[in-house]
């Protein structure tokens, strides 16, 4: 099995199923001496309710007398108990009729103990002392035995029930557990030279898995931080190059035009014109390549319904809150269309979000406002955090700035409201940060065109503007 898991399922299946195994047999144990116990309870009563019907006078009953008392007690038994009773004298020996007037079976030195009788089964033999008698009284097993059966069998039938549902709640549970994992391979994946800024996100929980998580992205700071300066260090070599190259170019072509040059010196100048064309080649081609990384992303912006949007995102959204303890409410008021791309606005709202919910306290409540009108699609979401002052309002959306919030979680990468910020830009918009209506926290806010309002704002710049009177 190459997948861990697979392997994580199997031993899932195998230790639950073993320590069922364990249980039922101990159960089995347990069970079995409670009922034989239960055996020797039912013997002993039938001893003492025997030993009132003879009375404390017994010694002195006769034979006949005696026998009459006994057989009056256990008559009405026969069907549950066997009894013998003997004196060591042989003065008087009672059977019980179901006994059929043969002896039950005598284990030395034992007083409670398992026998077989032919043609009765397994019994359970207890013997009491009744100077100067013996008192032998005995139950069948077979109840006992019949139970222990069945208890068996429903044993095995819940032990194969266990083994398919704990391979099924294995794979469940594995999949459950691996997922962070998975989230780290695909990040991990994801992250190329053109997609440095993508960190992985941390679990909340503090394991191996959040360790190996900071230390991937320690290891991606790193990386990043190697490919800026490489990039910064291919823009800057490529402008600061150039002009000294083509200045050396251009005098090479004078001295190659005066025609003041022996042919030897005149070939040497024609080679380093050659050099230097093809080191300029080097730098734009290099120059080329660090503008391809940093690709310039399309946005696609069409006059798309808020309320469909919001309506899709608002289950991520509160499913996202209900997971980590906090409320997620949201409204929207006004119709028609904005001018947006969605997945890209729906990566700003993400963004917000997850610094709300970072910010709040458990139980708290994010509420998301939506409203069409004037010309602007205006989005705010709300906090009950510990808020912002002015100055970290300010900032907020520089990059790698971080404000803690002193909740658990809290692990963001200093980029996503910078991300944000960019990506609002790119529709026409703004994006800010302000105090939260109620006594603290924190509202962010967007603004972006309606599909209205861009077509205004369009025919606006296309009006031309009357000259100013003389």
């Amino acid at each position: 099995m190459r997948s861990i898991g697979a392997r994580l399922a199997f031993w899932y299946a195998l230790s639950a199923t073993v320590s069922m195994a364990i249980l039922f047999v101990a159960g089995y144990q347990l069970l079995e001496s409670r009922l034989i116990h239960g055996l020797d309870q039912l013997n002993e009563a039938e001893f003492r309710q025997l030993q009132v019907r003879l009375g404390p006078d017994y010694r002195s009953l006769g034979s006949r007398e005696m026998d009459q008392r006994i057989r009056q007690t256990t008559e009405s038994g026969t069907i549950l108990f066997y009894v013998d009773v003997n004196e060591p004298r042989g003065r008087v020996s009672f059977k019980s009729h179901n006994l059929h007037g043969r002896e039950i079976p005598d284990v030395k030195g034992r007083r409670a103990y398992s026998a077989s009788m032919p043609g009765i089964g397994a019994l359970r033999v207890d013997e009491f002392l009744l100077p100067p008698f013996d008192v032998s009284i005995a139950t069948s097993e077979r109840p006992v035995r019949d139970g222990m059966r069945e208890y068996l069998k429903v044993s095995l039938m819940l032990m194969a029930a266990m083994l398919f549902a704990s391979v099924g709640i294995g794979i469940g549970m594995s999949r459950l557990l691996l997922r962070p994992l998975r989230a780290i391979r695909e990040t991990a994946a994801r992250i190329r030279s053109d997609n440095l800024s993508e960190r992985i996100q941390a679990p909340d929980v503090q394991d191996e898995l959040t360790d190996l998580a900071l230390l991937l992205n320690e290891t991606f700071d790193r990386l990043e931080s190697a490919f800026n300066q490489i990039r910064r260090f291919s823009d800057e070599a490529s402008h600061e190059l150039k002009t000294p190259l083509s200045l050396i170019r251009l005098h090479a072509e004078k001295m190659l035009s005066d025609g003041a040059l022996a042919p030897g010196h005149a070939e040497a100048v024609l080679v380093q014109i050659e050099e230097v064309a093809r080191l300029n080649q080097i730098i734009d081609e290099m120059l080329f390549l660090s503008r391809a990384e940093a690709k310039a992303i399309p946005f696609d912006l069409k006059p798309l319904s808020p309320l469909r949007f919001l309506e899709s995102f608002a289950q991520d959204a509160q499913a996202l809150s209900e997971h980590t303890g906090r409320c997620f409410t949201w409204s929207h008021r006004g119709r028609g269309k904005a001018l947006f791309e969605e997945k890209w606005l729906r990566q700003v709202l993400l963004n917000v979000l997850t610094n709300a919910l970072r910010a709040s306290p458990p139980g708290g409540q994010i509420r998301l406002e939506s409203r069409l009108a004037d010309g602007t699609w205006r989005v705010s979401l709300e906090d009950e955090g510990p808020g912002l002052t002015a100055d970290q309002r300010a900032r907020i959306f520089e990059r790698f700035v971080r404000f803690h919030s002193g909740t658990a979680g809290d692990r963001g990468s200093g980029l996503g409201l910078t991300i944000s910020k960019t990506i609002v830009e790119q529709h026409g918009g703004r994006i800010f940060a302000e105090p939260a209506q109620g006594p603290h926290g924190l509202r962010v806010t967007f603004e972006i065109p309606s599909a209205q309002g861009a077509d205004a704002q369009a025919a606006a710049e296309r009006t031309p503007v009357p000259p100013l009177p003389a």
